[in-house]
């Protein structure tokens, strides 16, 4: 890597705006120390820095020094914490769902990429974030009922499905049964009288699939009178019924025929293959290995919203609702539509590094690169892009990633993020623009239901202060 002066180079980490940076003797001033302390925090990892462009210098990122400032403030009392930690800041939340350390991530005590890596169902980890149990036998979530299903005959609420070829080998199959009274409260539940083509009507057709989940939710709650103040276990039977819906409703904009025999499949993944009408024989495979290393990540501008409604008392369709708005921006679930608007702006692999290099050139972002909690490299992303060039490294867009990775790798920037894992996988399967999006936020739909659980058994209303200021004179 390239040194400059003030510091270390790093990536542009996806900064959208100049004032989101500061020269070095206005980070120091913020810090209230010597420009020499302020490279030393550089050299430590502690404050992220990007060439400036046209100079040797460096800009600093505000956010690094800004959390790094409430650290040393810290000393003087709790309002400059709170404030801080709102913003990548000092934890604020106890919780036993996931820990991000430097070891990397994991799953209530278990490696996350580990849990990917050995083959366990989505539907296993879910339980496990859920519980704090992974199961001893691979978990078969029950298909919703479809009244609306016209053509043959409704599949029953549980089911023993055997796994198929494509999921784990020699792994037994344990359904999740039920009594008779969550037999009666299922079948309620599942009253869901607006059939795919009767939604499919109301979208356009070139609806995102993710805002397609977001309008199915509501749907889903409206039909579920039952749904307020429910028991932990009750409600533990409707997410998995959510959840089995989302996987099959994400083509519903586009071919509503397919819902119907994706909510027959016997897993999530299985269900997202068919509704995308994946080709590859490992798709639902690697759509699991995917949904896996989504499944959770401590307390993300989605989950935070997740836990904030669950604190107000709000059902669980309320609650992935709010996430589900919280992961549509552009700053969170938004980032794989950015990669995947790079990499059709890259077009061809020759014309990685112009594309690459001019970005820079303009003080633009390359979107994808780098991540605050992993100054090492995210975990998740390298068996994602395995995954993908085990698939079809021949594939045009996933050529013209390699490509971009090897680009920014040459220029000394950080590691690709989870996003660009997605997207790279998504296109060597053959999914639809979007996919990669609805594989981050359906993944992290079971980790949305944990801290959900969580947050309820915690009991407290979330509800920190604000401090008042006064507004610039205009």
């Amino acid at each position: 890597m390239v040194r400059r002066a003030g510091g270390r180079s790093q990536s542009r980490f996806d900064h959208p705006v100049e004032e989101e940076l500061l020269r070095a003797e206005e980070a120091a001033a913020l810090l209230g120390v010597k420009r020499a302390t302020l490279y030393t925090y550089v050299s430590r990892g502690l404050v992220r820095c990007v060439p400036e462009k046209g100079t040797k210098e460096n800009r600093y990122l505000r956010a690094d020094v800004e959390r790094l400032k409430t650290r040393h403030d810290a000393r003087a009392g709790h309002a400059a914490v709170a404030s801080g930690a709102l913003r990548w800041g000092e934890p604020v939340i106890d919780s036993s769902v996931s820990r991000i350390s430097e070891e990397g991530l994991s799953y209530r005590g278990h490696d996350a990429v580990d849990l990917a890596a050995q083959g366990h169902r989505f539907e296993d980890v879910a339980e496990l974030l859920w519980t704090g149990h992974l199961p001893l036998e691979s978990t078969t979530w029950p298909a919703p009922e479809a009244p609306w299903d016209t053509v043959g005959t409704t599949e029953p609420s549980v089911r023993n499905t055997r796994s198929s070829s494509s999921e784990r080998s020699g792994a037994p199959s344990r359904d999740t049964r039920q009594s008779a009274s969550e037999r009666v409260a299922s079948a309620t539940r599942d009253a869901l009288l607006v059939s795919p083509s009767a939604l499919a009507a109301m979208l356009p057709r070139d609806t995102p699939p993710l805002s397609s989940l977001a309008a199915l939710v509501p749907l889903l709650a409206a039909s579920d009178a039952g749904r307020f103040a429910a028991p932990v276990e009750q409600d533990m039977l409707r997410a998995r019924r959510i959840i089995r819906h989302l996987g099959a409703w994400v083509c519903v904009a586009q071919a509503p025929s397919r819902v119907l025999r994706a909510l027959k499949e016997p897993t999530v993944a299985a269900s997202l293959a068919t509704a995308w009408d994946a080709k590859p024989k490992r798709t639902a495979e690697l759509i699991n290995l995917a949904l896996v290393l989504c499944a959770d990540h401590e307390l993300n501008t989605s989950t935070f919203a997740a836990r904030v409604t669950a604190s107000s008392g709000a059902d669980l369709y309320a609650c992935i609702s709010a996430a589900l708005a919280a992961i549509s921006g552009h700053r969170h679930g938004g980032a794989c539509d950015r990669v995947e608007a790079l990499i059709a702006e890259v077009g061809r692999p020759e014309r990685a590094a112009q594309v690459v290099h001019g970005r820079l050139r303009r003080g633009e972002a390359v979107t994808g690169f780098g991540h605050r909690l992993y100054l090492k490299g995210d975990p998740r992303t390298p068996p994602l892009v395995a995954a993908a060039l085990s698939v079809k490294p021949e594939a045009p867009k996933v050529r013209v990633a390699r490509a971009v990775m090897d680009t920014m790798r040459d220029a000394g920037h950080p590691p690709p993020s989870l996003d660009w894992g997605l997207v790279m996988l998504a296109d060597a399967l053959g999914l639809p623009s979007g996919a990669a999006t609805v594989l981050f936020s359906l993944g992290r739909t079971a980790g949305w239901v944990a801290h959900v659980l969580e947050q309820r058994e915690q009991g407290h209303l979330l509800r920190p202060r604000a401090r008042y200021v006064e507004a610039p004179a205009r």
